[in-house]
């Protein structure tokens, strides 16, 4: 027997908790009239919200950082790429053998392919990113291109000669 949460007016629907974020988002932005924060860097496909690593997105002075949770998984089993302005991270997390005891069985751990796409800035110099991964975490620096400073340009006055 499955037990729904009773919502006044809604019948029984199942409780859609993505659904219900995105319609928080949206009126957020019609609120306020732009995107709201976090829906800049998080835009997940419905492909997407089966297994899936959680990650951050941080920017420091001189870069992004991207941290993705991958425990238990090797680095040949980690793919990081950048096509066009998008970033996305993918693999596949293999399952180790199961512990089967008489009639029990009990697994909350996600095991399959994943994969996360991340929206890259415009002033990312994506010829300089660099991948690390250590202890669980993979850390993808994405280094901002160096700010072009306008040029003063000095403006020289013409003086007239005077007549004679």
């Amino acid at each position: 027997m499955v037990m729904e949460r009773w919502r006044p007016g809604r019948g029984l629907i199942p409780w859609r908790p993505f659904r219900e974020l995105e319609e928080l988002e949206r009126r957020l932005e019609e609120t306020f009239g732009r995107p709201f924060p976090a829906a800049m860097w998080r835009r997940l496909p419905l492909e997407e919200r089966g297994w899936a690593p959680a990650i951050e997105v941080f920017e420091k002075e001189d870069k992004f950082v991207v941290k993705a949770e991958l425990p238990g998984m090797e680095e040949k089993d980690i793919d990081v790429s950048v096509v066009g302005d998008t970033l996305t991270i993918k693999g596949e997390k293999k399952a180790e053998s199961e512990v089967k005891e008489e009639d029990y069985y009990f697994c909350e751990r996600s095991y399959g392919s994943f994969f996360r796409s991340i929206a890259v800035p415009s002033n990312v110099d994506t010829k300089k990113i660099e991948a690390s991964y250590e202890n669980g975490v993979l850390e993808v620096s994405l280094p901002k291109t160096p700010e072009v400073k306008p040029k003063k340009i000095s403006v020289s006055v013409k003086k007239e000669k005077a007549s004679k």
